[in-house]
């Protein structure tokens, strides 16, 4: 089971990532699941076998320190979207677009500096085929620049011949709503086996993707229902969380055979020596106490990269990696410099910046609930603020408490049948400090932060956490009212991107727009033919004669634009 571990160097640790050869504009494959700690072989758990990520971790590299800014998924995606922090920005609130009109707030979008651009934006702009297949919950509307292909459908194969591609599929299966009663994977899953197939319809096509799952006797079972299996300390261990125990290493399973039937395409495309993959999670697992917490069963998630021809294989890395470094990652392994807004640190690639020694992370509002807590960690230690001390730590969050083994916790809560460790998510209080040491506490069970012993190391993180918070300017104590009103500069309604600006000279076409670091994408329609992605607008473009120009203006943030036609005669 994860926990807050030991950071020791690994004997096959890698010593220098800038030796690594790589192709000058390699392909690049993300498989992202989704509520993901390290239940698998490749990480320790051998609880059920994973032959899919197991042969990519021989192949490949292994990181046991990444960690997401958030242990929900929106503000985490938005930290991996722009190379910033959702505290940063307005987007750590989960969501922005949810649960604001019963607390007398509007929906909002996170606004981030004016020219910051979605990470496959740039990658377009460099001339990669960009696809999302399929979950976006960024905390802001993607502008149409963002991607190629963004469907259930999209997929590497439908690019320009030789077109170097970045590719995502999301697995969805091992999503927190796995665990709900009556179990059954999501229909929608299936579309992994199809290839992106755009003529496969999986059952009952067009219902919600959440709720459209199969019978429990038609989910295929990975793992026997009478496996022993082994349990967190702060969860009891009875029959409810046995059964959500097995869901959770079944739907684990069978994430990794969708991901093999990828990996599978690659292969058969002839791409895998020209292609980096990367297999992570978008935050920790899925159980209680694991989701939505800023301890490391709620941040940490494994990381496999599969380089080129197999380089480095069966080696570990144990560097701290953020979520905010994926984005100047990305631009450096395409020989590209990371964007001068970007928070995080290029851990891979021609820009690779020194290690980083510290991880940070911040939990605000839940659907109703909010809590104000932020924490920093470094290989060893880790501080947490609580901002609310008064506030008890759990927070009844519905959607959670769908968790049979969430329920079976408030069951034996009120029957007062939980032991120490299991009934301290439930105390009426919190202390303002926590410092946890992960090499002898994994589970971050015993608070330190009152032990004279531990001085040095509270004050140190205290102010590494102070540095941070002015660096990013998150101020955690601002409501979310006010925060708003920041975000729209003291209006009371959303900002407006400007129309775009279509002028001709020397018959070439130029498009601008006056609000500040707004994207551009454009449309040529010709012969009655429409191009399904919008371009990226970069330089002057010619156009033929009788074709029709639409254009459209989009700062992330903002509202977008009317779409602007201009006809050429």
């Amino acid at each position: 089971m994860i926990g807050c571990q030991s950071k020791e160097k690994s004997s096959t640790q890698i010593k220098d990532e800038a030796t690594l050869e790589l192709p000058k504009r390699p392909n690049i494959l993300w498989l992202v699941t989704e509520d993901m700690s390290a239940y698998i072989p490749p990480f320790g758990d051998s609880t059920v076998a994973t032959p899919n990520l197991s042969k990519l971790a021989s192949e490949g590299v292994i990181y046991p320190n990444l960690y997401s800014t958030s242990g929900v998924c929106a503000p985490s995606r938005a930290a991996i979207a722009t190379g910033m922090y959702p505290s940063s920005i307005g987007a750590n609130h989960m969501r922005v677009n949810s649960y604001t009109k019963e607390r007398g707030l509007p929906a909002y979008e996170a606004v981030p500096p004016p020219n910051t651009k979605m990470i496959s934006e740039w990658m377009r702009s460099a001339g990669y085929y960009c696809t999302n297949n399929y979950k976006t919950d960024y905390q802001f509307k993607a502008p149409v620049t963002a991607w190629d292909e963004n469907s259930p459908y999209a997929h590497w194969r439908n690019r320009a011949d030789k077109q170097p591609f970045f590719s995502i599929f999301n697995f969805t299966v091992t999503h927190e709503s796995g665990l709900f009663e009556p179990y059954g994977f999501r229909e929608i899953e299936t579309r992994h086996y199809h290839a992106g197939d755009k003529n496969y319809k999986w059952k009952n096509f067009g219902t919600s993707h959440a709720n459209n799952k199969m019978t429990e006797s038609e989910t295929p079972v990975h793992i026997s229902k009478d496996t022993k299996f082994k349990v967190p300390p702060y969860l009891p261990d009875n029959a409810v969380v046995q059964r959500d125990m097995w869901k959770l290493y079944n739907n684990i399973a069978e994430m990794d055979k969708q991901v093999g039937v990828v990996l599978k395409q690659l292969e058969d495309d002839g791409l895998l020596d020209n292609t980096i993959i990367v297999f992570y999670g978008d935050h920790g697992g899925p159980l209680p106490r694991e989701k939505r917490l800023i301890y490391d069963s709620g941040l940490n998630t494994p990381m496999i990269i599969r380089f080129p021809k197999k380089l480095q294989a069966g080696t570990k890395n144990d560097q701290l990696i953020s979520f905010i470094d994926f984005a100047p990652t990305l631009l450096s392994l395409i020989g590209e410099q990371p964007k001068p807004y970007m928070q995080g640190k290029a851990f891979l690639g021609d820009y690779k910046a020194e290690e980083r020694n510290y991880i940070h992370a911040a939990a605000d509002r839940f659907d109703a609930e909010t809590d104000v807590i932020r924490a920093v960690r470094d290989k060893q230690f880790k501080y947490i603020r609580n901002y609310r001390p008064e506030q008890a730590y759990y927070l009844p969050i519905t959607y959670r408490e769908r968790i049979p083994a969430m329920q079976e916790l408030l069951r034996l809560r009120d029957e007062g049948k939980l032991n120490a460790y299991q009934s301290q998510w439930f105390r009426d209080k919190k202390p303002v400090e926590e410092l946890f040491d992960c090499t002898v506490d994994p589970y971050e069970l015993n608070n330190l932060a009152d032990d004279p012993k531990y001085k040095a190391q509270l004050h140190r993180l205290r102010g590494e956490m102070d540095e941070w918070l002015e660096t990013i300017g998150d101020n955690p104590e601002i409501p979310e009212s006010e925060l708003i009103v920041k975000l729209w500069k003291g209006n009371k309604v959303q900002p407006l991107t400007e129309n775009p600006i279509i002028t001709f000279n020397d018959n070439k076409v130029s498009m601008s727009c006056n609000t500040i670091g707004a994207s551009i994408g454009y449309k040529i329609i010709k012969d009655d033919k429409t191009p399904k992605p919008w371009s990226v607008y970069q330089n002057p473009i010619q156009l033929p004669k009788g074709a029709k120009l639409e254009v459209k203006a989009h700062r992330i943030g903002y509202v977008p634009s009317g779409i602007i036609e201009k006809i050429i005669k």
